[in-house]
């Protein structure tokens, strides 16, 4: 599919008509979908009544986004993202951060759950992701966009924040939880990595491996928009422990993280300012 500037007003102008504005927007990635429970006044939109807005096809996905407030700090929450394996194209990934780009949000807190690739790292840990792998020849911002979303060629030097990071280290030790730092593999999916995969990552410098928050980085970084990536350390990736892989321990494990993540979020994002 490809997106018309005005289908991107019109998205943008029915969300901005029914939520309050924010400047700071969250995506919850994979069994990490309860946090949205904890928005104070919260407003749902289900993304099937949205204009031009795809669909979560994920189960585990809630596909809403919500505008609500974070310790009395105004938030917009898509609890649900939309992946390539899904079927979407690399356009339809990053509509929803263009949305929120013209909606005026100026944080993205991108959040998912990935497979520990370094044998140090524990299962229910969490990892701010530091910089990012692409084993991937599409990108976001291949073709003719609107020049309201950017230039064609930009900057990743530093595709993740310092002072968003700064302010997820501060949460991480109010919260109690253990941060882990690392670089982010992304694979297409929708199957699990090979034994033999898993090793080329770790001797290329990943410490982590999923299936997406990648494409919105770059188009967030495109944008002009902050991005603060935490990876949900929800399995061993394959071949570390000698054991099969299944999208159900994902989603066991963002349960078994969920209050430990809602406290480490909500003190994250308590520490974003403007600067």
């Amino acid at each position: 599919m490809h997106y018309r500037m005005e289908d991107y007003r019109e998205t943008a102008d029915y969300i901005g008509s029914r939520l309050s504005a924010a400047d700071t927007a969250i995506v919850l990635g994979s069994g990490l979908g309860g946090f949205a429970d904890r928005l104070q006044g919260a407003v749902e939109l289900p993304y099937c009544e949205i204009p031009h807005f795809p669909v979560a096809t994920v189960a585990s996905h809630r596909g809403t986004l919500l505008g609500g407030r974070i310790n009395e700090k105004p938030v917009y929450c898509l609890a649900g993202r939309f992946h390539y394996y899904e079927g979407y194209s690399m356009e339809e990934i990053a509509y929803a951060v263009r949305v929120l780009h013209l909606l005026g949000v100026k944080n993205l807190i991108l959040t998912n759950a990935a497979g520990a690739i370094r044998s140090s790292f524990r299962v229910g840990e969490f990892m701010l992701l530091t910089d990012y792998i692409k084993f991937f020849h599409d990108s976001p911002a291949r073709g003719q966009l609107p020049p309201e979303f950017g230039s064609r060629f930009f900057d990743m030097t530093h595709p993740y924040d310092p002072l968003l990071q700064k302010a997820a280290r501060k949460g991480a030790a109010a919260a109690g939880v253990t941060l882990r730092e690392g670089v982010y593999a992304f694979m297409a999916g929708p199957q699990f990595e090979t034994a033999a995969e898993i090793r080329m990552l770790r001797t290329l410098g990943a410490d982590a491996v999923g299936m997406s928050t990648v494409p919105e980085t770059i188009a967030a970084a495109q944008c002009g928009i902050r991005v603060l990536g935490i990876s949900l350390l929800a399995n061993m990736a394959a071949g570390i422990l000698n054991a099969p892989l299944s999208d159900e321990e994902v989603v066991e494990a963002g349960k078994r993280s969920e209050a430990d993540f809602a406290c480490f979020l909500a003190e994250t994002i308590k520490n974003i300012t403007g600067e």
